[in-house]
């Protein structure tokens, strides 16, 4: 017998009779896929918004629509967006199952996706933009561009942060027109935000560059696709097209 009169069967048999109190593991946070658009069956409806000639510049015609696999994006020199200094066919931001999927201050998201550019469609001396990320409402500036730029005598592909004009990479765009090439986008959304870029012709890395900066301007954000281009570096203008497929986003939760 131990003190107190209980035997050790009886301690035994109370002890296994408490609870057991575990450790709760803690979540593990991941990529998790939130957005896959199929142009066949979602069409369009994959995006909130669908920017194809706002200015009505050139009536009967449609210049965003699905193509087989892809999402085709049309753009004629004729063509003027509201501001008639530039040009405009974009859709703008992630649907999926009916619900818009915003960026909000302090996530992080990754865009992946294949491009198709064709030697028609220029780098120019001014803005040629072919993603964005921008805050809802008219008059509000880029947070992150892709853009096709004529410098230093030649044409590239790169990738900034707007504000204050941080460059996070840029590389020769012939080399990787007219074929499909990987796309990935990673942006942490905020003040003190980062983006990383990747570019892959087929099983080679192009580029992978990353940077830290201002990602947010307030409320959400949303990423943008298609064809936006100033007017002004005519030498450079062509009609001509651009092709997206297997989009999809991931949030890092």
């Amino acid at each position: 017998m131990v003190s107190g009169g209980f035997g050790r069967r009886t301690l035994l048999t109370s002890a296994l009779a408490l609870p057991m109190l575990s450790a709760v593991p803690a979540h593990a946070a991941s990529w998790r896929l939130r957005w896959n658009p199929s142009p066949g069956s979602t069409g369009l409806d994959a995006f909130e918004g669908i920017e194809d000639d706002r200015a009505g510049s050139h009536p009967g015609v449609t210049h965003i629509y699905p193509q087989g696999d892809a999402y085709r994006f049309d753009m004629h020199t004729r063509d003027r967006d509201t501001a008639t200094d530039r040009q405009r066919q974009e859709v703008r931001g992630m649907r999926q199952n009916g619900t818009v999927l915003n960026w909000r201050n302090g996530e992080t998201w990754k865009v992946t996706y294949q491009m198709f550019i064709p030697s028609s469609l220029q780098a120019t001396t001014s803005f040629t933009h072919v993603f964005q990320t921008k805050m809802p409402g008219k008059g509000t500036s880029p947070l992150t561009v892709m853009s096709l730029r004529h410098t230093g005598g030649k044409p590239t592909i790169e990738f900034k942060i707007f504000e204050p004009e941080v460059l996070v990479g840029r590389v020769d765009l012939p080399p990787l027109q007219h074929k499909w090439i990987d796309v990935e986008i990673e942006q942490r959304v905020g003040n003190s935000g980062r983006v990383r870029w990747i570019l892959r012709d087929g099983g080679t890395t192009v580029i992978d560059a990353a940077k830290t900066g201002d990602t947010f301007l307030d409320d959400v954000i949303r990423p943008k696709w298609g064809i936006y281009r100033s007017l002004s570096d005519t030498a450079h203008l062509r009609d001509c097209h651009l092709l997206l497929r297997n989009l999809k986003g991931y949030q890092y939760a």
